[in-house]
This record gives structure tokens, sequence and C-alpha cells, in this order.
């Protein structure tokens, strides 16, 4: 008895690359986006508070993340660009701005979880509170604020690696926009009808008679 061995259709094979590589350009631009956001907007907020001793009181302190390092907002504006940048690029090019992607979600979660417990910012605040250069802050506590600054830089490190993996299947930006492509040719004008008005004029204006054989 013969079997007939089943072939799979060229489309239903092609189907799957094709839907793993627009779920994964979503998500890639959702935890991107989302995390660039994220972490740009925790490094706005406060970060640490404690007070300085001035004139017998406890004068109140408090320091923002970008008072305690600049790195995770400048890494995820870094981020961002690279993100739009993976569909200006293929091939090597593509697989370079999603590492690079990728490095900078690593270089916000290092940054801010090394600065979680940064005393620096507010002593420099309270030598300038107190007119005191060897002054520091008492009661120092600090926020969750860090923490999600470095979720935002998780989210961005997500991106990056579905870059990696999957950025292959992401369309490209139109050939048109890149250097080197030929223009489309325009289509040449139709022939001029002489007897139209205009064009009797034109022929006035030449010295020509539009009236001669």
């Amino acid at each position: 008895m013969d079997y007939v061995t089943a072939v799979p259709h060229p489309r239903s094979q092609a189907a799957g690359p094709a839907r793993a590589g627009r779920r994964s350009l979503a998500v890639a631009l959702l935890c991107g986006a989302l995390g660039a956001a994220v972490a740009l907007l925790a490094t706005r907020q406060r970060w640490s508070e404690g007070t300085a001793t001035v004139a017998g009181g406890a004068f109140p302190l408090t320091a923002k993340g970008s008072d305690v390092t600049g790195v995770p907002a400048a890494l995820a504006i870094v981020g961002l660009a690279a993100l739009v940048a993976v569909f200006a690029v293929r091939r090597a090019g593509r697989l370079l701005v999603a590492g690079l992607l990728a490095l900078s979600g690593v270089g916000i979660v290092a940054a801010a979880l090394t600065s979680a417990s940064d005393s620096s910012a507010l002593d420099d605040k309270a030598a300038q509170t107190t007119g005191d250069t060897s002054a520091t802050v008492a009661a120092l506590s600090h926020t969750a604020w860090p923490y999600v600054t470095a979720a935002g830089g998780v989210l961005i490190l997500l991106a990056g690696l579905l870059a990696l993996r999957y950025g292959r299947l992401w369309p490209a930006m139109s050939g048109r926009y890149e250097r080197g492509t030929t223009r489309p040719r325009r289509t040449a004008r139709a022939a001029a009808d002489p007897d139209r008005p205009e064009e009797l004029w034109k022929a006035l204006d030449r010295g020509e008679d539009p009236t001669g054989a």
C-alpha cells in the first residue's frame, strides 16, 4: 500500500517567520519606547532625602535622579535613537544598532542600581547649604525610583535582545530614501497640440506663422 507524503505549502512555511517578525517588532517597539519613557521620567523624581543642620535646626534636602547621576537619562535617549535607527540599516548594521540598544539597557540598569544608595549628591547640597565643605547629610533615606529606572533599562534591554534575534525579519526603510538609489524618471510630457490657443500665442511670440502649412 502506497502512502502519500504531505508536502507543506510554501505559504504556510513562510507564514511562521513572518508572524514571529510582526509580533517581535510590536513587542520591541513597545518595550523600547516604554522603557525609555520610564527611565527618563524616573530620573526626574526624588531618589533620596535627608537633612542638614543649619543654625541649630534641621534643613530638609532632596536629590533627584538627575542630581545623582546623568547616565540613565543619557542612555535612555541613546536607546530610543537606536530603536529608530534599527529600521534605517540592514544586515550587519542592524546587528550593531541592536547591540547598542541592548547595551543601553544594560548601562541604565547598572547605573541605577549602583546609585540607588548614593549620598554624594545630598552631601554636596548639605555643604552648599551650611557653607561647610565637610558637612554631610543626616537622616538619609532613599526612594524606589532608582529601581523604577532600572526596570526601564530592563525593557530597553529586552527590545535590544528582540532586535538581535528577530531583526532580520523586520522591514527596512524604503529604498528610495537610501543613498545612491536612482530616482524614477519622469514621464515625457505629452506632445503639444498646435491648435490650442496658448500654443498659437507661443508661436506668435517666436515669430512663427501658426497658420502656415
